[in-house]
């Protein structure tokens, strides 16, 4: 296992807890497997697939952060 992987699942943790706190679900997010467990690069953090909707609450919610 990489030896960033437990920093990694907090970070999908935190970003879990930051969309949910926006209303937003990505029911695939996670640690992308191959790259958790491989010594090459630090793992990577799958986003995953969304609806439409999520797509545009998403949008909405970083144009918002941005201040636009």
């Amino acid at each position: 296992m990489h030896p960033h992987t437990h920093l990694a699942d907090t970070y999908v943790e935190e970003l879990r807890t930051a969309l949910d706190a926006n209303g937003i679900t990505l029911p695939s997010l996670g640690l992308q497997l191959p790259s958790a467990v491989g010594a090459y690069a630090p793992p990577l953090i799958a986003l995953g697939n969304c609806t439409m909707e999520t797509a545009r609450a998403l949008a909405t919610a970083l144009r918002k952060a941005a201040g636009e």
